[in-house]
């Protein structure tokens, strides 16, 4: 190890880490296009081809080392919090970039990046993958004297593609319940006059429109 790093030139050795650091930021940088981060996740993302680099540099030449470093990166999933599609793969992204860079090849790294770069923008900017109808959760509160059983299919056949009703559960002494349906729209966005056709029915009651509680995008 010691022999693998005097051998090195300085010079070799500040253009890997220059293109590291540099990278990892243009990585990061098509990381926040379009997206909801935070600056601790960021500042990692940026920094993680460098840490790569460095330990893929230390191990140079040695396998058995460099099977032992990849069994702890494979860790680090497992390690930590779920995140979404978008985050494990910038992470893959970072990591490859570090490799590639602690490798010496700095031209795949650039080119890895513009284009893993490139095609992040294009296809967050287009449409490409984006549900053309929403699916979303609603909570609709009825008077006990209400039959629940069949009493909004005119509506929902009206303005959604697929209605299940989940869960039936009663509130506020038993006086009111309360219903859970998994609703697909038929549009991407909730119709105002299908909430109101719905306060009408339900007596003015409370409802509660909102997103899928499970995140369908983690890995």
């Amino acid at each position: 190890m010691l022999e693998t790093l005097l051998n090195a030139t300085s010079q070799n050795i500040l253009l890997c880490t220059a293109a590291s650091l540099l990278l990892g930021i243009c990585t990061a940088l098509f990381y926040m296009y379009r997206n909801t981060y935070s600056k601790s996740f960021v500042m990692t993302l940026a920094l993680l081809p460098l840490m790569v680099q460095s330990v893929i540099m230390l191990v140079n030449g040695n396998l058995g080392t460099g099977v032992a470093v990849l069994g702890a990166f494979s860790l680090v999933r497992f390690r930590s919090v779920p995140g979404s599609a978008r985050e494990i793969g910038s992470i893959f992204a970072a990591m490859a970039i570090g490799l590639a860079t602690g490798m010496g090849y700095l031209a795949f790294a650039v080119l890895f990046t513009a284009l893993t770069g490139i095609m992040t923008v294009l296809l967050s900017a287009t449409k490409f993958g984006e549900q053309r109808s929403a699916e979303k959760e609603l909570k609709i509160t009825i008077p006990e004297n209400l039959d629940y059983e069949g009493i909004f299919d005119d509506l929902f056949g009206k303005y959604t593609k697929k209605a299940e009703l989940l869960r039936v559960r009663t509130t506020n002494m038993g006086s009111l319940y309360e219903l859970y349906y998994h609703v697909t729209l038929k549009g991407t966005s909730i119709d105002k006059q299908f909430l109101d056709e719905l306060r009408c029915r339900n007596g003015n009651l409370t409802i509660v429109c909102g997103r899928v509680p499970t995140a369908k995008d983690e890995l």
